[in-house]
């Protein structure tokens, strides 16, 4: 939506930006869903879709040809039934913010685009309490430092009952309100290091890009990492494990998952990561086969900490059996660990085979 909303500026077209700050009970879209309406009555992106987006549309291009933002409240009972027949019976609170060429918000979009292009964390602060008063709503943009970076606002300094409520990027906090603030967190892309480019490895890494994850790749053989195989990664290495893998700059963010065709290039993979400080290792392989490179790590010295804090064999227990299969139950596990601090539901618990060599 960002992207579209400059493409409109650079073309010094008017565009309205729509932007759901707050849902209660039940809606058909959450907090931070995003929709652009056009000066033509076009949209992108979308609210849910039924009534109640055509009237934001109305709202929308009224708001454009009045030079106001506005925060709608939408009550969606029988008034805004989706056209087949549903009421979903919840509050949903847009913020509808026309935008233009030289305009104050022409800046704060342009540097939340440009925070987000560079694959930094943002969270984006909204008040929008009725009781305040306010003529407008008030919009911040904060780092992942908690430094606010763009208002639009009459004071660029954040209100402190905001700044203590405001939770750390770290935790990958969902949207949330409180005390009239909405809070609608855009989250860093963790990098995940695939090594092994073969079959379960090129179908999770394609599936991983999707999922807003930087996949890298590591193969010792040129042609399994081309660009046919990994049209969405963002890097793509050809060597010998031994050598690419210790130079590789590996964060307290990577994501690191060893699925490599086999037993000897594993147990090397793992020798060169597990102790590096990344986020998450993952290994693929039985229990048997795991037990053994455990075994010869930790008398290669490799320290027992590291080894019992990676998962393998890697996945969720979905019962997979095919490749697409196995992506899934890799991915799954992936998404889990990174949204919910750490914790992986359903993890395999019989002596089985999480996928093998390619």
């Amino acid at each position: 939506m960002l992207d579209e909303l400059l493409q409109a500026l650079d073309a010094d077209r008017p565009v309205v930006w729509c932007r759901l700050v707050e849902t209660r009970g039940s809606t058909p879209q959450k907090a931070g869903a995003t929709m652009l309406v056009f000066e033509s009555g076009a949209q992108a992106g979308t609210l849910g879709g039924g009534c109640v987006e055509a009237e934001v549309k109305r709202k929308a291009l009224a708001a454009l040809h009045d030079h106001r933002t506005e925060i709608a409240r939408f009550q969606l009972d029988s008034d805004y039934g989706w056209d087949d027949g549903l009421i979903c019976g919840g509050r949903m609170l847009v913020l509808i913010q026309p935008v233009r060429r030289g305009s104050p918000g022409e800046h704060y979009f342009r540097r939340f685009h440009a925070t987000i292009a560079a694959r930094e964390g943002v969270t984006e602060i909204i008040r929008f309490e009725e009781k305040a008063g306010l003529p407008a709503p008030a919009q911040w943009l904060v780092d992942g430092q908690g430094k606010p970076i763009a208002s639009l606002a009459e004071s660029s300094t954040l209100p402190a009952d905001a700044m203590h409520l405001l939770k750390g990027l770290a935790s990958r906090p969902r949207p949330y309100v409180a005390h009239g603030f909405s809070y609608l967190p855009h989250l860093s892309r963790c990098p995940l290091l695939i090594v092994g480019g073969g079959h379960v490895g090129q179908a999770v890494g394609n599936l991983a890009a999707d999922l807003d994850f930087d996949v890298w790749v590591v193969d010792d053989r040129a042609e399994y990492v081309s660009p046919e195989r990994f049209p969405k990664a963002q890097r793509r290495l050809a060597g010998r494990f031994e050598e690419v893998l210790p130079s590789l700059e590996i964060t307290p963010d990577t994501y690191c998952l060893i699925v490599t065709r086999g037993h000897n290039h594993d147990e090397l993979a793992l020798f060169h990561l597990a102790e590096r400080g990344a986020r998450y290792v993952g290994m693929i392989g039985s229990k048997r086969k795991i037990r053994l490179i455990m075994d010869d790590l930790r008398q290669e010295g490799v320290s027992s900490a590291a080894l019992d804090a990676v998962f393998a064999p890697v996945g969720i227990d979905i019962g997979s059996q095919t490749v697409p299969e196995i992506a899934v139950s890799i991915c799954a596990e992936l998404v889990a660990h990174r949204n919910c601090e750490g914790v992986v539901p359903r993890r395999w618990a019989d002596d089985v085979v999480a996928g093998g060599p390619d």
